[in-house]
C-alpha cells in the first residue's frame, strides 16, 4: 500500500513538471485544439500565437521561459493572442498541421504562426529575426512582432 501511494504521488508530481516545465505534448491532439482556439477566438476578439518546436529544442524553451518571466511579454501575449504549442518530436511531428501552414518548419524552431480570430494565417515568424545572439531573444524585437500582428494593428479603420 505504501509502495502504491509514493508511486500515486511520483506521477501525479511529474505529470505537474510536464506542464510545468514542458510546453510541448506530443500527445495533444494539435487539429482538434486550433479548431477549439479558433472558436474561442473569434468569441474573444483575439488573434492565435502558435510557437511551433519542441520540449527537445532549448530556443523554443527559452522563449516559454522568457515570455512567462517578462511582465510585458507575457502581458502583450495575453492581451491579444491566444497561445498555442504546436508539438514537432520524433513522436507526433504534427505533418497535416504544418502542411496546412505552409511548412513553416522550414525556418527551424521555434517558428511562429500567428491566425486571425478566424483561424486564416496572417503570418510566419522565423525566431531567428528576435534573438539577441546572446543565447536568447530581444524583449524589444519581440514586443514588436507581437505588436504588428496584434487585431488592433490589422484594423483597417485605423488606417
Amino acid at each position: 500500500m505504501k509502495k502504491l501511494l509514493i508511486l500515486t504521488i511520483a506521477i501525479t508530481l511529474s505529470n505537474f513538471s510536464f506542464s510545468q516545465d514542458q510546453p510541448y505534448n506530443p500527445n495533444a491532439n494539435a487539429e482538434a485544439d486550433i479548431q477549439a482556439l479558433i472558436a474561442k477566438a473569434s468569441k474573444e476578439k483575439k488573434f492565435i500565437l502558435i510557437q511551433a518546436g519542441g520540449n527537445w529544442c532549448s530556443w523554443c524553451l527559452e522563449f516559454y521561459r522568457l515570455t512567462k518571466e517578462d511582465k510585458q511579454l507575457d502581458s502583450a501575449i495575453n492581451k491579444n493572442f491566444l497561445l498555442y504549442h504546436l508539438n514537432y518530436s520524433k513522436e507526433n511531428k504534427n505533418l497535416p498541421i504544418f502542411k496546412k501552414y505552409q511548412f513553416p518548419q522550414r525556418f527551424g524552431f521555434p517558428v511562429f504562426i500567428v491566425l486571425d480570430m478566424d483561424g486564416n494565417l496572417l503570418h510566419i515568424q522565423n525566431s531567428e529575426y528576435l534573438e539577441n545572439g546572446k543565447k536568447s531573444y530581444d524583449i524589444k524585437k519581440v514586443l514588436d512582432f507581437l505588436e504588428n500582428w496584434t487585431p488592433q494593428a490589422l484594423d483597417p479603420s485605423k488606417y
